[in-house]
């Protein structure tokens, strides 16, 4: 069941202005040389959406990882694998995905030789929306699915939060209908074999709501 939601809480990917292009590949090109914050700084690369231009579904996640950020592709490392992993498991198919995420630049902190994540913050998120928005106006998907708070704090603002509204479709007023759930590596950061074997299994009920939104 589909609910409305008022345009007024609607997160910056939404609500703001965004790139002009008219193909993806373009705007791509256009990403690469982006300065909107100072993450682009200390990033190795800057890591654009990746999948079929023609997507029913764009997944958007918070930002790249480590590995992504080495690679310059998106979900690659194990955030990835496990959402393979599940969308497999829920009867999605992975080429009839776009994946994408709120902040284009891996943000981290140093902990001795290792670059731990950091999470964006709503300035950067904001600036980032300008490729976002854009990448969403281009590809047009019948459903935009939020991996987690940085992804729906993009997509949908305050008001919505993850473990409050999680499997819900939201509609905003004249926009995408959008997926609430969490992010992937949220379970892999489960120690309790148990409970992220919970988790993993409520992660995968909430995709199953992909393939029954599409066959209606």
């Amino acid at each position: 069941m589909l609910e409305k939601f008022p345009s007024a809480g609607l997160g910056p990917s939404l609500a703001y202005e965004h790139a002009d292009a008219t193909k993806l590949d373009e705007l791509h090109e256009s990403a690469q040389a982006c300065t909107r914050c100072e993450l682009y700084r200390d990033a190795t690369h800057l890591v654009f959406g990746e999948g079929p231009s023609t997507a029913e579904i764009v997944l958007v996640g918070e930002q790249p990882g480590d590995k992504e950020d080495l690679a310059g592709r998106p979900f690659v490392g194990p955030a990835g694998q496990l959402l393979d992993q599940c969308l497999e498991e829920a009867g999605v198919e992975r080429d009839r995905c776009y994946v994408t995420n709120a902040v284009k630049h891996f943000k981290y902190q140093m902990h001795g030789k290792k670059r731990l994540h950091a999470r964006p913050n709503s300035g950067e998120v904001q600036r980032c929306a300008w490729w976002l928005g854009a990448e969403l106006e281009l590809l047009r998907p019948k459903l935009v699915v939020a991996l987690g708070a940085t992804a729906v704090s993009s997509l949908l603002g305050s008001r919505v939060r993850v473990m409050r509204d999680r499997g819900r479709i939201l509609r905003p007023s004249g926009r995408l209908d959008v997926l609430v759930t969490v992010h992937p590596s949220a379970l892999l950061r489960i120690r309790e074999a148990d409970k992220r074997k919970e988790g993993t299994l409520a992660f995968v009920a909430d995709l199953k709501r992909i393939s029954r939104f599409l066959r209606h």
